[in-house]
């Protein structure tokens, strides 16, 4: 079965079309077609998964809709026609297994007339074709949490499917089958109970499968985790090594069913972009170092469904090559130069892993060593003549640096012109607030929050790091950073809060935000452009909701006690100069009537 496995790699999801819980279209992505899966196949893929949710495509009477089930049929065609391994599941239908705590013997009815129609209809597919029980199946809304009542309903549902599909005849007397953990989690103790369910079953065609998403904060770009550091390559290390002492060494094969990163969820950008690369490139090496199988999980971020090309070339070029030898890569993608600064030579150090710098080139101009650049060791110096010829005009981008190597893909830095950026005072409402910023080349890379008076704002409040999307979201297009509703919303009442923006130039900036009610204020800690400066933002004018319906937040008492302190001093000043005034007016006419007597 090790073999089978090792055949299958790597293998890509189809993710967020037949699992989506109203029709193939409904999550976004368009009906999967013949010439998709084609071209899956043809970038080299050699297995596909294939998540189905069936509990709504199921009547009263638990009987699948044929015609659903003939569309399922349909993309498995294709796929094994195409030269693939398919591995087809139960995927959100996790939804209602989750209340077998309330409804045991209802979910399992269910569950085992699912796949007694499943296991019939596919009977005699090929054994390319194999079935995964449940797709990350849990039983409460701490997806931590292990009680041994969910360890029990977990067998419950592998063990049912086992003996539905094994019963069922044709080919699934024998055909590949796929169980997997709680949440198809990769704690020791989650692994240990599915290697005990396994080895008690006695049967050779039996693959354990959990997911991977990365350490988490890095995952989620949270907790000031942005780079792909050895915490980051640490966590795949254990994980890999802790599945193939669980089950690899021990005879029984793996597939991690799905890999990526949780940020590309909400953003594809939540991770900065050379370091998801770094992230792939490793975790690919190190998987197959270990003899485990991959499946990429692509909802439609990955690969375009209706062009049938990569969104991200780099990023598919980097697994490809890394199934065979390492990429290269350097410690950043990034070089960030300040305006006005002296120019000086810059150190990038590179990541070569057993390969060599064989060129650099800018556009079509290939770069001459000693004139352009240095080579020592593994560290690269860009000369600063080279660097002040592509420094002119406008901030910004100025150059992609390639750097080709003896093996594996190109690695490109962008050298960036940069000054500091500029945030400016501001007051909205907390569901369209947002930090007028003038970027000036320089890109957001985390946010800190804490109150003035002590301790951190916002979720999870075990760090100052906000996460990425959650918490904030910088625009480019629109020179602005989102603060969202869901961050405001926890934030205290009349508390200020302290924000510093970390940016990948190294800058970093306060900014002060206090909310009262529904209304938020924000106060830069820079200067303020001068009167004659243009606008440097295209921050959008308030809502009709902010301009209209929202009522002014009343004043803090100790504001009103100061403007009333005010009003009297000056009215003590008016009445200082009416009387000097008037004591003037009258010691010239009392000098007139004098010299006139």
């Amino acid at each position: 079965m090790q073999t089978y496995v090792e055949d299958m790699q790597p293998g890509w999801n189809l993710g967020n079309s037949l699992d989506a819980t109203g029709d193939e279209r409904s999550w976004g992505n368009p009906l999967t077609s013949k010439e998709l899966i084609d071209a899956i196949a043809e970038q080299g893929f050699k297995s596909i998964r294939i998540p189905v949710t069936w509990g709504h495509r199921m009547n009263d009477d638990n009987k699948i809709d044929p015609d659903f089930l003939d569309r399922v049929a349909e993309i498995v065609n294709w796929s094994l026609d195409a030269g693939m391994y398919v591995m087809l599941n139960m995927h959100h239908d996790s939804d209602w297994i989750y209340n077998m705590k309330t409804d045991r013997t209802g979910v399992l009815d269910r569950y085992r007339a699912a796949w007694t129609q499943i296991s019939d209809y596919f009977k005699d597919y090929p054994d390319k074709l194999m079935f995964e029980a449940i797709n990350e199946p849990r039983f409460d809304e701490d997806w931590g949490r292990d009680t041994e009542n969910y360890f029990d309903y977990l067998y419950d549902l592998n063990t049912s499917f086992y003996q539905i599909v094994r019963g069922s005849g044709g080919k699934n007397k024998t055909r590949p089958l796929v169980l997997t953990t709680i949440t198809s989690g990769h704690t020791i103790d989650r692994l240990r109970r599915l290697k005990e369910t396994i080895d008690e079953l006695k049967d050779d065609n039996i693959i354990a499968t959990v997911h991977y998403y990365g350490y988490w904060p890095f995952s989620v770009n949270l907790g000031g985790a942005t780079s792909f550091d050895d915490q980051a390559k640490g966590d795949i290390e254990t994980t890999i090594d802790r599945l193939e002492k669980v089950f690899v060494k021990e005879g029984i094969p793996v597939v991690i069913g799905e890999y990526g990163l949780l940020a590309f969820d909400d953003d594809i950008d939540g991770v900065q972009a050379g370091e998801v690369l770094k992230y792939f490139e490793y975790f690919t090496y190190y998987t197959r170092l270990k003899g485990i199988t991959h499946m990429l999980w692509d909802n439609g971020q990955h690969f375009d469904r209706n062009n049938l090309v990569w969104n991200n070339p780099a990023l598919y070029e980097t697994i490809a090559h890394s199934l065979q030898g390492r990429s290269s890569n350097a410690k950043s993608n990034l070089l960030f130069i300040k305006e006005g600064e002296d120019l000086e030579d810059k150190t990038i150090d590179l990541k070569l892993n057993g390969n060599e710098l064989v060129s650099l080139k800018i556009d079509d101009r290939q770069l001459i060593k000693d004139k352009d650049y240095r080579l020592e060791g593994d560290k690269l110096l860009l000369l600063k003549d080279l660097l002040a010829s592509l420094l002119d005009g406008d901030l910004g981008l100025k150059a992609k640096l390639e750097c080709s190597f003896s093996s594996g893909p190109d690695w490109a830095i962008e050298i960036i012109k940069y000054k500091t950026p500029l945030l400016l005072d501001v007051r909205r409402t907390k569901d369209s607030f947002m930090l007028p910023t003038k970027f000036n080349g320089d890109r957001l890379k985390t946010l800190e929050a804490v109150y003035l008076e002590g301790g951190n704002a916002g979720s999870p409040d075990w760090t100052s790091f906000k996460q990425y999307s959650y918490a904030f979201t910088p625009s480019y297009q629109y020179n602005n950073i989102r603060l969202t509703e869901d961050f405001l919303n926890e934030i205290k009442d009349d508390k200020e809060v302290l924000l510093k923006l970390h940016f990948w130039s190294g800058e970093i900036i306060e900014y002060s935000i206090i909310k009262n009610g529904k209304w938020i204020e924000g106060v830069s800690s820079q200067e303020a452009p001068g009167q004659n400066e243009p606008d440097p933002t295209s921050t959008p004018e308030p809502t009709e909701d902010e301009s209209k319906d929202e009522e002014e937040p009343k004043e803090p008492q100790e504001t009103k006690q100061g403007d009333k302190s005010l009003l009297i001093w000056i009215i003590v000043i008016i009445l200082g100069v009416i009387a000097a005034t008037a004591l003037i007016v009258w010691s010239s006419s009392k000098r007139a009537r004098t010299v006139k007597k």
